[in-house]
């Protein structure tokens, strides 16, 4: 690596030769060429690279492109570019049609047995029974008017519409949810951006731009956009599990194993690559490809795996072989980006490969209740049946004792199909079908309006888990504090200053080390550019501590820039970069004598016990004893911590130009003996809205602990300022290597009960390794120490805290500060990098869980008052008071409005006055509990008094004892709109669960529930009004000529109509006729004049004033009369029957 500088000078001329050989129009390489040569594994790559091109700049001269300037970056050519070797774009996989939702939505238990249901009772009602002599067979409605007779279907019908609305509802739902996700998904994707030089320029561009030829540049924390092959990289650590399923990292340089494949995740290290594939020729797009995503892919699909055979044939590839049987596991483990919205599938086969993680809270406890709650119904239902057909049979052949005749066989099994109904009806009643809709309604509007308070919400049962949040475990720098870093304090020449020093206080040579040390030791793709807007503050590019540090050098009056532009990147020697196991960076420079210089930053405690020498005062280096270190820890460190600052080292050393080279793998040889330059601390102050947002998790029973890589003494004070810690209160504020001691047994194993005693005292962990954190998490959860399981939620930012962000019920990653590899290991994505956007997130938890339970404590007082008022009107009156249709009306269209009115309820701060619910508590409270049988029993009451004496009230016709086919009657009228009214009332007191007075409280600050209320009674109004206070709509169907019945004559007839009626039936006709209006009309009028058979007429007729409707096509009034004998024959049937 020690001539990467001469490379680049060598090839500088390759820039000139390309703009001529531009216009030659033709790559000196082919798509199918680079595909081959990335197929290839280490060795075998490093050796085709070397036989077929030299080098990686004989690639980067074939594909014109210079290794250190880029590509130019002119449209033209980078359109040609697209055109040969494609897009760096996967198609995503087709998502599911409206259609394929709608089968989906069918599948539902509940919807199934209504369907079968509504299927039966379709099938039964246009079958007639014989005509005949019904007597011997039972109560029987029939000889109906025709065409009323043929209502029966109407029942059936309107189950099936009901089911039809439900099922759309839910497809609708599941469709936008969809459409939503990948609407997500591409903005996520747009806002994606990658490093690559173009024109000699440093420049981000969006992921889906990046053409082959590229010069990218790699970091850690990157996930691989495009496949590619190394140019030039510092100690570049590659995570290739999401392609080989190896969880080992992968070395890459370019003696050794040179590809970089999309996909991958870096994990250490930084380094430029030339972009050699993209988009469906990368190996994960052929991947993709293989599995199917894309339609335009289809057809390609066979010849692509024809190809891939081909090319697994060739014996000198088995590596590939090996990484090629676990593609598709390690595809499914880690998809990428492109991928991550809304494809089902593929999210499958992930969630089949990673351990689960178990079900929500909620989850749990509905998916118990909904199956308490559809056995209950199952037998409500069943009893019901058996009780029906029980009374049925006892009383038709015991008590009556007739004869099962063969031509009533038909009449009874009507009888039982109805009994059949009403069983339904109890099963459909008790079983809450818009709860479902309910949770999906509230997530998916809570997941929305998360959005504006910065949670972007990936896994939508996160959402609801946060609610039962018990614990936090966060990060320090950006969450609790600004991520503004500056240096404050120094300690430079044995001098403690308070604040920055003037650059005329310190020595020339030690400002020359600082100067240097920083500008080169500092990643270069951190910067400080000017502020966006004037009197701004300067913007911060890239690591956050090492902007503070060249933030320092401005201050110094001296510009880091032009020590890089004298020692550009390509120069540096050799990099150690930084990670969480050394806690330093170092950076080798290799000087013109030939001697070399390395520099080094870090934790300050872990530099300071390498350092052997320090500077003095006059600028000159002195021996460093341990007994100095630890005074300088003692005046220095420890009060520059305890005010909350991060302390950084800085120190260099030399290496004499005759000596051999070092072994400059052997890193513990490398960074040590060191001099130390300075001692720097950098403040990062808390957020000023943290301490709040902590009370207030606290006083929500969450415990906040600060999880830092940071001095244990800064931890400390910043948790202090935070509020996590509280002066004079028995917590632990713990090291990562004293928490790891206490938690070990003597063979090093983790134990259970070690964690134990230690958790719940534990507030602060401090130089903390990822590993530490994913412990503590997991330690958390698989306590038992509690009653309650533990839900824990975690922020990280980090690679590497992806395992803890995974582990955690709950994994929030940082959307500024956070690596690709974070965000995609997390379930909610802070755009803020805010801890009070966590409180937010729980508060919109807690409030779905509340929006779920308000909906419970209504659809359970409905269920409970229907199903009883079904049973017991069914035992007793051998039919359900309220029907199939209404019952579905009640239970599916006004349920899901109710759902959507309660589930849209805005969250209050009170939400964080009480404590977290637990898994172990019931989903119905005992508040819930006494409501429900509150309602329940004053509904009853209210609905048995009507059922059983409501004709007296109202002085009208029962509707109770109805025959087989007797249409719905007034009676029963009422008693539906009472109940549903009662119902709608309910839903206002269902607005409080936890026992307040004012159940108004708030109510307008929910357009949506105003609206569904206001707008189910008008419904419902409508919807109860006889067809007879319609005139407008009886005179639609009547002829052209109307003449009036004289008054007094109609008196009459009122009279004798009247009697009659009340002889022949109790239940009230269906009050719509449908197109058989005309037909009746001409019967009656036929009847009239004829003097004879009038019964027939007059049973058809509903009411007085339909009776005054209908007979208009008289020309001449005619007086009718009884005979004796009639009217002996009419009152002889007392059940109500008729017989011409």
């Amino acid at each position: 690596m020690g001539d990467m500088a001469n490379n680049s000078v060598a090839y500088s001329g390759v820039k000139n030769s390309l703009k001529e050989a531009n216009h030659d129009g033709d790559f000196g390489i082919t798509l199918t060429e680079l595909r081959a040569l990335m197929e290839l594994r280490s060795t075998d790559a490093l050796r085709k690279i070397q036989e077929s091109y030299g080098d990686v700049y004989g690639i980067c001269t074939k594909l014109k492109t210079s290794p250190n300037e880029g590509l130019s970056g002119n449209p033209a050519d980078l359109e040609r570019r697209e055109a040969v070797f494609g897009k760096n774009f996967i198609p995503p996989k087709k998502p599911k049609t409206f259609l394929q939702l709608v089968w989906e939505a069918l599948q539902d238990v509940t919807l199934i047995i209504l369907e079968i249901a509504a299927i039966v009772s379709l099938g039964l009602s246009f079958y007639q029974p014989p005509e005949g002599d019904n007597t011997l067979c039972g109560e029987v409605s029939v000889g109906e008017e025709e065409g009323e007779g043929e209502t029966g279907w109407i029942e059936g019908a309107a189950i099936l519409l009901s089911v039809v609305c439900v099922v759309l509802v839910t497809a609708f739902n599941d469709w936008s949810k969809e459409k939503q996700f990948r609407g997500l998904q591409s903005r996520i994707e747009q806002e994606q951006k990658f490093t690559v030089i173009r024109g000699g320029q440093v420049i981000q561009i969006p992921v889906a731009d990046i053409t082959v030829g590229d010069i990218a540049q790699v970091k850690y924390g990157d996930l691989l956009p495009a496949d590619g092959i190394l140019i030039q990289g510092n100690d570049l650590k590659i995570d290739e599990s999401s392609l080989t399923g190896e969880s080992d990292h992968v070395k890459k340089s370019l003696d050794k194993d040179p590809l970089l494949l999309s996909g991958t995740h870096v994990m250490e290290g930084s380094g430029r690559m030339v972009v050699t594939a993209v988009g469906i020729n990368s190996q994960t797009g052929i991947i993709f490809t293989l599995l199917g995503a894309g339609g335009e892919e289809e057809e390609k699909k066979d010849e692509k795996k024809k190809e891939k055979k081909n090319k697994k044939q060739d014996g000198a590839i088995e590596n590939r072989n090996k990484a090629k049987a676990q593609d598709g596991a390690a595809m499914e483990m880690q998809p990428l980006k492109s991928e991550e919205g809304g494809d089902g599938d593929e999210k499958d086969k992930k969630k089949a490969n990673l351990p689960k993680k178990e079900k929500s809270v909620l989850q749990g406890k509905l998916t118990k209740l909904a199956v308490q709650i559809g056995k209950a119904g199952l037998l409500m239902s069943a009893i019901t049946v058996i009780i029906l057909v029980l009374y049925f049979v006892i009383d038709t052949f015991w008590v009556q004792k007739r004869p099962w005749l063969a031509e009533c066989t038909p009449i009874y099994i009507q009888y039982f199909v109805k009994f059949f109904i009403i069983g339904v009806t109890v099963l459909v009643v008790a079983v809450p079908e818009g709860l479902p809709l309910a949770v999906t309604i509230s997530l998916a509007y809570s997941v929305k309006k998360m959005m504006k308070d910065n949670n972007l919400v990936r896994h939508l049962d996160a959402c609801e888990t946060m609610g039962n949040a018990t614990a936090i475990c966060s990060d320090k720098t950006g969450t609790l504090t600004m991520n503004r870093m500056t240096v404050v304090q120094a300690y430079i020449n044995e001098k403690h200053y308070k604040k920055v020093p003037e650059p005329e206080a310190i020595p020339p040579n030690t400002l020359s080390y600082l100067v240097t040390g920083i500008s080169v030791n500092c990643a270069y793709t951190s910067k400080i550019l000017p502020p966006e807007k004037e009197g701004g503050l300067p913007r911060h590019v890239g690591n956050k501590t090492e902007c503070a540090l060249l933030g320092l050098l401005l201050d110094l009056k001296r510009d880091y820039q032009d020590v890089r532009n004298e020692i550009p990147e390509e120069a540096l020697y050799k990099v150690y970069t930084f990670n969480s196991v050394r806690k330093s960076m170092s950076t080798v420079l290799k000087n013109s004598d030939g001697s070399y210089r390395i520099f080094s930053k870090g934790a300050s405690e872990i530099i300071l016990k390498k350092c052997f020498k320090i500077l003095s005062a006059n600028g000159e280096a002195k021996v460093f004893r341990p007994r100095d270190r630890d005074d300088i820890v003692k005046t220095v460190i420890e009060p520059m911590a305890s005010e909350g600052l991060r302390t950084i080292c800085l120190a260099f050393r030399d290496f004499p130009a005759g000596e051999p080279e070092p072994e400059w793998d052997n890193e513990n040889d490398i960074v040590t003996g060191l001099t130390c330059i300075a001692v720097v601390g950098i403040e990062d102050p808390v957020r000023p809205e943290v301490p709040d947002a902590i009370k207030k998790c606290q006083r929500a029973g969450i415990t906040v602990r600060m999880v830092t890589g940071d001095n244990i003494n800064t931890a400390r004070a910043i948790a202090t300022k935070c509020g996590i810690l509280h002066p004079g209160e028995d917590f632990l504020c713990l090291e990562g290597k004293d928490f790891n001691r206490r938690i070990r047994n003597e063979k090093g194993e983790i134990e259970q009960e070690r964690i134990d005693k230690i958790w719940p005292k534990l507030r602060v962990l401090a130089r903390s390794s990822p590993t530490d954190k994913h412990t503590l998490v997991k330690g958390i959860i698989d306590s038992t120490v509690s009653e309650q399981r533990q839900v824990v939620a975690v922020t990280g930012d980090g690679t590497n805290d992806g395992p803890a962000l995974k582990k955690a019920d709950v994994g929030f990653a940082m959307g500024i500060a956070g690596t690709d590899v974070a965000k995609e290991a997390s379930d909610i994505i802070l755009t803020d990098d805010n801890f009070t956007s966590i409180v937010k997130a729980v508060m919109w938890g807690r409030n779905v869980y509340d929006s779920i339970s308000k909906f419970l404590q209504f659809q359970l007082t409905v269920n409970v008052v229907a199903v009883i008022v079904a049973f017991t009107g069914a035992c007793i009156t051998q039919d359900s008071p309220l029907k199939a249709v209404q019952m579905l009306w009640v239970n599916l269209i006004m349920d899901t409005l109710a759902s959507l009115a309660l589930a849209t309820e805005p969250p209050t701060e009170s939400l964080l006055l009480r404590k977290p619910y637990g898994r172990n508590k019931p989903l119905i409270s005992r508040t819930m509990m006494k409501n429900i049988l509150g309602h329940a029993f004053y509904q009853l009451v209210v609905v048995f008094t009507l059922l059983f004496a409501g004709e007296k009230f109202f002085d009208i016709d029962s509707g109770r004892n109805a025959p087989l086919h007797a249409p719905p009657s007034e009676h029963y009228t009422i008693v539906f709109n009472t109940f549903v009214l009662m119902q709608l009332f309910n839903e206002i007191n269902a607005r409080k669960i936890h026992g307040e007075r004012n159940v108004f409280e708030g109510i307008f600050n929910n357009a949506i529930f105003c609206t569904i209320v206001l707008g189910t009674f008008v419904v419902q109004l409508i919807s109860t009004i006889p067809t007879s206070r319609l005139k407008f709509l009886k005179e639609a169907g009547h002829g052209t000529q109307k003449e009036e019945i004289p008054e007094e004559e109609l008196a009459e007839d009122v009279e004798e109509i009247d009697h009659a009626e009340r002889e022949l039936r109790r239940g009230q006709i269906l009050w719509f006729r449908g197109l058989n209006r005309i037909q009746t009309q001409m019967d009656v009028v036929n009847a009239f004049q004829s003097g004879s058979s009038i019964q027939g007429a007059l049973r058809r007729q509903p009411s007085i004033a339909s009776q005054h409707h209908d007979v208009t096509n008289i020309s001449t009034p005619t007086h009718v009369v009884f005979s004796s004998s009639t009217a002996s024959t009419t009152v002889g049937y007392s059940s109500g029957e008729c017989i011409s």
